[in-house]
C-alpha cells in the first residue's frame, strides 16, 4: 500500500477531548447569564451551527450572543469558554508527530472561523504540528460528511484525494471522505490509530527488545 502524502485529522474527539459543560459554565460565569440562557443563545438557537457553516462570522457571533444574553460578550469570553472545553490528547499527538516524519499533517473540522483563526491559543499543543494547516467547515460553507468539503480542502493543500488519509470519530464523516476518494478510518482509540498508521507505512517499526 502506497504511503499517503497527507494525514488529515478531525479535531474534537480525535486530536482533542471535547467537553460541552465547561464551555457553557465559563460563558455563564463571564456574562452573568444562566447556563440555560447560554445554551439557548449559542446552541439551541442554531447560532453555533450557522457559524460552523460560515453563515455568521466571528463578529456576528459576538453581536448575536450579546443581543440574546443582554450583555456584551467579548472574543476573549468565547475563546476562554472554548479553551476550557478542549484538551489535547497527548497520546494521539505523539502518534501524529511520528507520522509527520513521513507525511504532511492537517486538520479538517466542522467548526467556525473563530476556532480556525485562534486554534493555536485555544489548544497550544496542536500549533507545532499543524501550523496554518487548519481547515474548517465555515471557510467552505460545507460540513462533513459532504464529499465536496474534502475535495475543496485537499485542493487548498494541493493533494489528490488518493494521496490522503483521514481520521474522524464519526463513522459518517469517514464514509464521506471515502466517497471523495480519500482513505479514511473511524477513530475509536489510540491502539487503533497506531495500527492504521502502521498499515499505511507511517510509523517506524516497533522493535521488541526480546
Amino acid at each position: 500500500m502506497k504511503r499517503p502524502a497527507l494525514v488529515l485529522f478531525d479535531l474534537d474527539g480525535v486530536l482533542a477531548h471535547y467537553d460541552h459543560a465547561p464551555r457553557l459554565r465559563v460563558l455563564a460565569e463571564r456574562t452573568g447569564a444562566t447556563l440555560a440562557a447560554v445554551n439557548e443563545a449559542l446552541f439551541e438557537s442554531g447560532l453555533e451551527r450557522s457559524a460552523d457553516l460560515g453563515q455568521v462570522d466571528t463578529a456576528g457571533v459576538l453581536e448575536e450572543l450579546s443581543r440574546r444574553l443582554g450583555v456584551a460578550v467579548s472574543l476573549d469570553d468565547c475563546l476562554a469558554a472554548r479553551a476550557a472545553a478542549m484538551q489535547a490528547d497527548a497520546a494521539v499527538l505523539e502518534l501524529a508527530n511520528a507520522a509527520a516524519r513521513h507525511a504532511r499533517l492537517a486538520i479538517l473540522t466542522n467548526n467556525s472561523l473563530m476556532l480556525r483563526d485562534h486554534l493555536a491559543a485555544l489548544c497550544p499543543p496542536l500549533a507545532p504540528l499543524f501550523g496554518d494547516r487548519v481547515f474548517c467547515s465555515a471557510q467552505f460553507g460545507l460540513a462533513k460528511p459532504e464529499p465536496e468539503l474534502f475535495r475543496r480542502c485537499l485542493a487548498e493543500l494541493g493533494v489528490a484525494p488518493a494521496q490522503a488519509l483521514f481520521f474522524d470519530d464519526k463513522p459518517d464523516n469517514a464514509k464521506g471522505a471515502r466517497r471523495a476518494g480519500l482513505r479514511a478510518h473511524t477513530y475509536r482509540d489510540v491502539p487503533g490509530l497506531r495500527a492504521h498508521l502502521a498499515v499505511h507505512d507511517l510509523l517506524e517499526p516497533r522493535h521488541d527488545p526480546h
